[in-house]
């Protein structure tokens, strides 16, 4: 099951929008599904593949990956992080502008997106800088990063928040004039100081931890859709991790501003308790939460004032990350856990049904992202960009098997239900159970 070639998936179940499941075979040729339903006949010579049991969905779409491809190699490359892309379900990710050099300009964004292109499995999809070297004052090349062969439509100096006001007011208009969308990493810097790494409150106190409180998160939150709502434009919220951010969010929903936001599994499954071990592998920003946020945020995931699950992939060599707490990288793994964590902690438990679980990792994201060939139903005509995953299976996750160049992995040793079976990429198999396919 691997290069290209016709396939009959044969008894598979997928799910419409309103949640309604068919099971039955679909037929992938030249990279689209040809045929999907009961008893679907293919010509002769074509490979079929046993798929009963297992769900097919569109393939996974991440807004938020770390490549670190230019300047740190060491820690990932773009044909790495495609293998755990794959791996993890996803045909289409957004590579993360604070590489070095930064992708801010046409040329940068245009190399990353050739060595997504050679590396082959998954469709890397840059994001342009808003500001020029992520220092927060000029504006990068936003216009042409977006009319570039590389088509940027999402900006973001993720790492750091875009704190001038005045700034992020002239990237809404800028990228208004396009329908791009700016995401933004709503953390107040000058809330908190230089050394904050933990969630301010009780627990920081006791563990001696500086500490970054959840307004830094919901007033730059505030200030930027306020900001939308006067230019007429997209802001979408990175990795929204408190419930007061999330407060915002919902408001601006009902005011009818063009905001979308994203949450990250480990928000959704990990807490500050955590902490107490000062293991470095749990930091990240914005910090982890107490439980009232994570309630918060799931709830919010299944309601929909939460558009997408993103991973904030964020590999690390061991030579930044094992140090103390205060000194270490932020950031950890998540290509390959991201559908494990969400199946187990909300779809399960029977909080998301397939249909929600496809709108908040592969229908979302791609509409905000404007993939237009991502994310799509399952259905004759549509591109074949899909996944298949086992419900059932049950996977205890190895940070030493990960595809990924570094470790820094939070679920290592842990035993999650749900595991991604097969990815699939314009008709073309890219990963099967647990390892990518030669291109």
């Amino acid at each position: 099951m691997s290069g290209q070639r016709d396939l009959l998936l044969t008894g598979a179940t997928w799910y419409a929008a309103d949640g309604t499941p068919t099971t039955g075979d679909v037929l992938l040729r030249d990279g689209r599904i040809a045929a999907a339903g009961a008893d679907v006949e293919a010509p002769r010579g074509t490979e079929a593949v046993d798929t009963d049991g297992l769900v097919l969905l569109p393939g996974l779409v991440d807004l938020h990956t770390h490549l670190r491809e230019p300047g740190r190699e060491d820690a990932e490359t773009i044909a790495s992080g495609s293998r755990a892309a794959a791996v993890g379900g996803f045909t289409a990710v957004l590579a993360m502008a604070n590489t070095s050099p930064v992708t801010d300009t046409a040329e940068a964004a245009e190399r990353v997106l050739d060595l997504g292109r050679a590396a082959g499995l998954v469709d890397v999809v840059p994001v342009g800088a808003v500001t020029k070297g992520l220092e927060g004052a000029e504006l990068a090349e936003l216009g042409l990063m977006h009319r570039s062969r590389a088509g940027v439509q999402v900006f973001s100096d993720d790492g750091r928040c875009v704190a001038d006001g005045r700034v992020m007011r002239r990237a809404l208009e800028y990228v208004r004039a396009f329908g791009g969308v700016v995401s933004q990493h709503s953390q107040d810097p000058t809330l908190a100081g230089p050394q904050a790494c933990c969630h301010e409150g009780e627990l920081s106190g006791r563990l001696g931890l500086p500490g970054w409180p959840s307004v830094a998160e919901s007033a730059v939150i505030a200030r930027d859709v306020m900001l939308a709502e006067h230019t007429n434009s997209r802001i979408h919220v990175a990795h929204v991790s408190t419930a007061e951010g999330l407060d915002v969010i919902r408001w601006a929903k009902a005011r009818g501003i063009r905001v979308t936001a994203e949450v990250t599994p480990h928000h959704l499954a990990l807490g500050t308790d955590l902490l107490t071990g000062y293991d470095p592998v749990y930091k990240v920003n914005p910090p982890l939460r107490p439980t009232e946020d994570q309630e918060a945020l799931r709830d919010a995931l299944v309601d929909g004032t939460v558009d997408a699950v993103a991973t904030d992939h964020a590999p690390h060599a061991r030579h930044d990350k094992e140090h103390a707490f205060v000194d270490a990288a932020f950031g950890m793994l998540g290509l390959e856990t991201s559908f494990a964590v969400v199946h187990d902690l909300l779809v399960r438990e029977g909080r998301l049904g397939w249909h929600d679980l496809t709108r908040v990792m592969s229908s979302g994201p791609a509409r905000i992202a404007g993939l237009a060939d991502h994310g799509r139903p399952v259905a004759e005509g549509e591109p074949a960009n899909l996944v298949l995953v086992d419900p059932a299976a049950t996977v205890t996750v190895d940070r030493d098997a990960s595809q990924s160049l570094s470790r820094n992995t939070p679920w290592h040793g842990r035993s999650l239900t749900g595991a991604v079976h097969t990815t699939i990429l314009r008709g073309r198999v890219t990963a099967r159970g647990g390892e990518p396919t030669a291109c």
